[in-house]
């Protein structure tokens, strides 16, 4: 089956969201994500550093990682999913958390699903998937 993985470009909308963009994409969304059929593990990592000279477009990294036959599938899936308020127990509190801030407390620079060709790991060997 193929593998795509779904970035996020992401941060608070605003610098005095920052605590509720914790609350509501760290501790919440990611894991409501995650537990989307066809995702296999779901990742969100915070800005360190520049790397080399070029353009760092936003503070977090969201990645998702996916198992389908088409990128579009898994869209259509994650589309479905994001849309049932009783997908798991834990819906419920996600989306009030969202209500409760009146909105996702988010901004978006970027998204975008990539599918995987080929890996190696740290000693150079390619990783037969």
């Amino acid at each position: 089956m193929p593998k795509f993985v779904l970035i996020g470009l992401c941060e608070p909308s605003s610098p005095d969201k920052q605590a509720q963009f914790d609350e509501w994409f760290v501790d919440q969304h990611i894991e409501d994500t995650a537990r989307c059929p066809n995702v296999v593990k779901g990742s969100v990592y915070k800005l360190s550093g520049p790397h080399l000279e070029g353009e760092t477009p936003s503070g977090y990294l969201s990645v998702y990682e996916v198992e389908a036959p088409s990128y579009q599938e898994a869209e259509d899936v994650l589309n479905a999913w994001q849309a049932d308020k009783d997908a798991w127990p834990g819906r419920a509190h996600h989306l009030a958390t969202a209500d409760k801030f009146n909105g996702m407390p988010l901004a978006v620079n970027g998204s975008g699903w990539f599918e995987h060709i080929k890996s190696f790991d740290g000693d150079g060997e390619r990783i037969e998937d």
